[in-house]
């Protein structure tokens, strides 16, 4: 029993408390559960021992519970026999001889009457008390090793979530120094850009210069070469003692504003004026001719129109143009964000990969194609631009507005020249006549006029549209003006008169815009319910109609061969018309409506502008697009 007890007091439980060494006040992000230093789920021993522990303690207190209510019964407690005593003892012991003889001997003495019960009498209760106090010290020693066990579970898992917190702490101060890190990086590269900033910028508006400076020198060696091949010719035929011719360029006659640099049209025409007002004087007094002699007076800067006999020099390249191309194989191949807000007209430079845009934000700007650099920009009207157009030899350039303005901008002085002043409405469109010297416009008072920029007054007003008028063109090298209307008509006018000479009826709702082709033989026209037709003008009937609606259509182009058409509609797509095959293709890549479509001169590029402020160029087997 002292073994016993000396080996008990061996073992003792320890109370330890766990202090918070943590001295800093940081205050520490909770640890996710699917962290990857999280705890294994074999560290769950921890628990299942601990709640072990507790239900043993719950049934210790139920049998100590019942132990007292036992104690608390008056019922008498017999002590144990001797024989059983030595049996039960013999049986935990496991010796079962000892145990077999001992039930022999101790029956057979008992039956031949050595001893009685009596006389043996019964196991003294210290002996039972010791039985059941070793019982208690078994119980709690296993108590003890399981506490022990959870108390060293518990010690490894407290110093694994110790080294943890170490090292999490470690972690997060080293991502708080790479962020401090990259923060000053950062701080440093701005301040690194803002020193180059004013470079970049001084750099690109040299940039921007030299692109608009280079423009400006083509122009001026276009200009210097066809001088000097008007010199020669002149010379030439001085030489030769015959008339003199006038040259025909490309791009038509080259007329100028300023004294001594009129074109050979007006010159010659100025020259023939002059004779008829010499012949005038010396004939006979005519009150009309009188009347026209002082209006000259009145006015002598005014152009004469050229003699309606020319020829169209498109007309010999007409033929030579390919086969038009089939259906889908203009695609996409650049988009230029050119204007913060709608694109509303188009116009391409007669010899140069040079396109002009006019939008909403009162703004037009000339861009370099295909790349999109900015040549010029221009600015001066005061609300949105509605139509642009380029003089016959790219030098000029007119602008109509919605603030009831003609524009005529200088190239080469980088500004408005003339500002043509007449309209009581906004302005739809505007175009220039093939000679340079007339300019035509169309607006929302129902008029279009004729204006003289030589005089700079205007010539015409064409009154006979019952609603706005929306565009205007010249046929090519004459004087025979095309008009569209709000009024669903289409009328042709004698620029030379300002009289109407036919009108088309067939639309059933406002015309948009129309147009002649190449040839001149042919109007294409569209209207707001998306119908296009064409007209045969030799014989005023229409010869076509297609539905391209419901949207509204608001541009129709025709290609240089004549061939193809191309549709700008308000569902955000072109429409482009075989006219030999019939097939009618949508192409889309605006964000919006699309306002305004033009081909290039060598019918390889389709352009558009649309009212998300961008340009798209269509080009034949084209790659992706992108966005500049």
């Amino acid at each position: 029993m002292e073994e016993a007890a000396g080996s008990e007091a061996s073992f003792c439980l320890q109370k330890l408390t766990i202090m918070d060494d943590s001295k800093d006040d940081y205050q520490y992000e909770e640890i996710p559960a699917d962290d990857e230093f999280s705890l294994q789920d074999d560290d769950e021993d921890l628990s299942k021992a601990l709640q072990t522990i507790q239900e043993q303690a719950e049934d210790a207190q139920i049998l100590a519970l019942q132990s007292v209510l036992t104690s608390e019964k008056s019922v008498s407690e017999i002590p144990e026999a001797m024989d059983d005593f030595f049996c039960n003892f013999l049986v935990r012991l496991g010796m079962s001889r000892t145990l077999d003889c001992f039930q022999t001997e101790w029956y057979e003495l008992v039956q031949r009457g050595m001893f009685t019960a009596k006389d043996i009498g019964l196991v003294p209760t210290v002996y039972t008390r010791n039985q059941q106090l070793e019982a208690d010290n078994m119980r709690l020693r296993k108590d003890l090793e399981n506490y022990k066990l959870a108390a060293n579970k518990a010690k490894e898992a407290f110093l694994k979530m110790q080294k943890e917190c170490d090292f999490h702490r470690m972690h997060h101060k080293r991502v708080v120094q790479e962020k401090n890190k990259l923060i000053c990086d950062i701080k440093r590269l701005k301040a690194h850009y803002a020193s180059y900033e004013p470079v970049l910028k001084e750099l690109t508006e040299k940039y921007q210069t030299t692109l608009r400076q280079k423009m400006l020198t083509s122009l001026e060696r276009d200009r210097a070469v066809g001088q000097v091949t008007g010199l020669q010719a002149t010379l030439q035929n001085l030489e030769s003692g015959c008339a003199i011719q006038i040259p025909v360029t490309k791009a038509g006659h080259d007329c100028r504003r300023k004294k001594g640099l009129e074109g050979p049209t007006q010159k010659a025409l100025q020259e023939v004026k002059q004779q008829k007002i010499l012949d005038a004087e010396s004939s006979s007094y005519d009150p009309v001719k009188d009347a026209e002699k002082e209006i000259g007076k009145r006015y002598p800067k005014d152009s004469e129109f050229p003699v309606d006999t020319q020829v169209n020099p498109y007309l010999v390249h007409a033929t030579e143009y390919i086969q038009p191309l089939k259906s889908g194989e203009y695609k996409l191949s650049n988009i230029l964000k050119v204007h913060d807000l709608a694109v509303n007209c188009l116009a391409l430079h007669p010899r140069k990969d040079i396109v002009v845009t006019g939008s909403n934000d009162h703004l037009w700007k000339m861009w370099a194609l295909p790349d999109g650099n900015v040549i010029m920009t221009g600015e001066g009207h005061t609300d949105w631009l509605s139509g642009c157009c380029f003089h016959p030899s790219g030098s000029q350039l007119v602008t109509s507005s919605g603030d009831t303005t003609v524009r005529i901008w200088d190239c080469l002085k980088l500004g408005c020249i003339l500002t043509l002043e007449g309209h009581a409405h906004p302005v739809w469109d505007c175009s220039w006549h093939s000679c340079g010297d007339f300019v035509a416009s169309a607006s929302m008072d129902n008029t279009s006029k004729i204006w003289d920029v030589n005089s700079e007054r205007c010539r015409y007003t064409m009154c006979g549209h019952k609603d706005s008028v929306n565009s205007i063109e010249f046929l090519p090298f004459s004087s025979t003006v095309l008009t569209s209307s709000a009024d669903k008509t289409l009328s042709l006018w004698d620029a030379r008169t300002g009289l109407r000479v036919y009108t088309f009826y067939g639309h059933l709702h406002s015309c948009n815009h129309a147009m002649f082709n190449m040839k001149g033989d042919t109007i294409a026209s569209c209207d707001s319910s998306g119908m296009m037709k064409l007209w045969d003008i030799r014989k005023s009937v229409p010869i076509l109609s297609v539905d391209a609606g419901p949207h509204p259509a608001n541009q129709v182009v025709f290609d240089h061969s004549g061939r193809i058409v191309a549709l700008a509609s308000s569902d955000g797509s072109l429409k482009v018309l075989q006219l030999e095959s019939g097939l009618l293709s949508s192409l889309r890549g605006h964000g919006g409506e699309v306002h305004s479509v033009i081909f290039d001169p060598r019918d390889e590029q389709l352009i558009s502008g649309g009212a998300d402020g961008t340009v798209c160029l269509w080009t034949r087997g084209a790659a992706a697009p992108c966005l500049t």
